[in-house]
């Protein structure tokens, strides 16, 4: 069996961030396709499971943990599961990113009082 979902078929936010649930595909993993502009990204937060970023265009500073890190297309960021992290679209260009949760279902607990 397969899945075949078109584009206009992801749910997309406000901002332009497609969000694939795995579930109810049985894919295992879950992703956002990132799309940020300069200064936009999530705040500080954790997950039960770990989580790959894969930067295809712009930049971003990550905070993972109490380490700052910049990346750029073509790198990857592999943040272990429970590990406080958050990043920021550093610009000028709009931040291309794919955060990959080894989830069927993603969820955070967010530590910035939300």
């Amino acid at each position: 069996m397969f899945h075949h979902l078109k584009a206009s078929e992801i749910t997309r936010s406000a901002g332009g961030t497609r969000t694939f649930q795995g579930a109810a595909y049985h894919a295992g993993v879950s992703f956002f396709l990132e799309e940020d502009a300069p200064g936009k990204g999530p705040a500080l937060h954790r997950h039960d499971y770990p989580e790959t970023f894969i930067v295809e265009a712009g930049a971003v500073r990550f905070t993972v943990g109490d380490t700052q890190l910049e990346a750029g297309p073509g790198d990857i960021v592999v943040v272990e599961a429970g590990t406080p992290h958050a990043f920021v679209s550093l610009g000028p260009d709009v931040l291309v990113m794919v955060c990959i949760h080894a989830a069927e279902k993603m969820s955070a607990t967010w530590l910035d009082g939300r």
